[in-house]
C-alpha cells in the first residue's frame, strides 16, 4: 500500500496489520511514486521465492 505523504514523498506500508501494534508496518520512503512502485513490486516478488 502506497501512501502519499504531506512532504511530497511516498511511503510504502504493509498490506496486513501488525497484531501487536494494530498499525501497519512503514517498509520504505521514496521522492517518486514510480521508485515505490517499483520497490514494491520486488517486494511481492521476494515474498514469494
Amino acid at each position: 500500500m502506497i501512501r502519499k505523504l504531506k512532504s511530497g514523498q511516498y511511503r510504502i506500508y504493509s498490506r496486513k496489520v501488525d497484531p501487536e501494534t494494530h498499525k501497519r508496518k512503514n517498509l520504505g520512503t521514496f521522492d517518486s511514486k514510480e521508485a515505490a512502485q517499483k520497490h514494491e513490486k520486488e517486494i511481492q516478488y521476494f515474498k514469494q521465492h
